[in-house]
């Protein structure tokens, strides 16, 4: 199991207790990213944080066409 797939698990995992606990999802995952950013900001760089989720932002559209993967 890779890193990324034990990730999905454990978030699929707690989404339902979120569920099962009255919670809607959009908040939950609202409520969990701004926990792991407060658990990132202990342990990194705030720069290297702040481009990582740049990066993640830009990158949100999965329609997106880069330049680079055009034959």
């Amino acid at each position: 199991m890779s890193i990324h797939s034990w990730a999905r698990a454990v978030l699929k995992v707690d989404l339902q207790n979120a569920k099962d606990q009255g919670f809607d999802p959009v908040p939950a995952l609202r409520a969990l990213l701004a926990e792991v950013v407060q658990m990132n900001k202990a342990l990194r760089d705030p720069e290297e944080l702040a481009h990582e989720l740049q990066f993640l932002a830009d990158n949100l559209d999965d329609e997106r066409d880069y330049a680079f993967m055009r034959p």
